[in-house]
């Protein structure tokens, strides 16, 4: 057994660098490269500067020295309340995450070809959610025992879905897997959609007699006829 001397005693370390994949800016006294291009606390250009000058222009503001950009040559370095810069990149980081939406499948089940048309409607407006939020959605319809007979009354229900939903989405793909139809409907682009609700409002304002339908235009008159031009005079002949 070791005495205890020995474990009282301090052991120096070697220094271990970090390979863990950090991404903390280097500041202050860690930045160890000069010169550097600096960007003062106002966010201007004050040109290639010593590190020391750099280091001593942030302490007199009394904020921090950071390399914001360590791999340009010579690295950038901004003058900065380091402590709100973390806070602010954290915040655009949970909006830019809180706004970005990953496409999924949503399957919506039918269990019936007698299904009311009101149960039909609320999986429709479910339907039609997830469409807006850039989802895919299959339908899905399962005939069981006699039902399998009614296949055409599936298909009718199919063709309700998709009047229902053509305004935010497009049918991609529709097939029948032995006793089973599905039809997936995948969701119409932001210009698409721009689109649509153009068409539907000149629709509405034709409906209600504000703007002339152009399909019903009357027909332009023809131009009247031209009336032929006089005969050009003859020059008489000098002898």
């Amino acid at each position: 057994m070791l005495p205890t001397e020995y474990w009282r005693k301090k052991i120096a370390r070697p220094f271990r660098r970090d390979t863990s994949g950090s991404t903390e800016l280097r500041r202050n006294d860690r930045i160890r490269v000069s010169p550097v291009r600096l960007i003062d606390e106002n966010e201007e250009q004050a040109g290639v500067v010593s590190l020391s000058e750099a280091q001593a222009r942030a302490r007199e503001a009394g904020l921090d020295l950071v390399e914001v950009v360590p791999n340009a040559t010579p690295p950038v370095c901004r003058i900065l309340d380091y402590g709100k810069y973390k806070y602010d990149l954290a915040k655009k980081n949970r909006q830019a995450k809180a706004h970005r939406h990953e496409t999924e499948l949503k399957e919506v089940r039918i269990k019936t070809p007698k299904i009311d048309t009101h149960d039909l409607m609320i999986k429709v407006n479910r339907a039609k959610e997830f469409l807006l939020r850039g989802d895919r959605v299959q339908f899905s319809l399962r005939f069981r025992g006699r039902e399998l007979a009614h296949i055409d009354e599936g298909q009718r229900i199919f063709n309700q879905i998709e009047e229902a939903l053509e305004d935010c989405g497009k049918v991609d793909r529709s097939r029948r897997e032995g006793r089973r139809i599905t039809m997936l409907i995948a969701p119409l682009t932001k210009q698409q959609l721009l689109q649509k609700r153009q068409a539907a409002n000149l629709a509405a304002k034709i409906a209600r007699g504000e703007v002339p339908d152009p399909s019903k235009a009357p027909p332009e008159a023809p131009a009247p006829p031209t009336a032929p031009a006089p005969p050009a005079a003859e020059t008489p002949k000098t002898e």
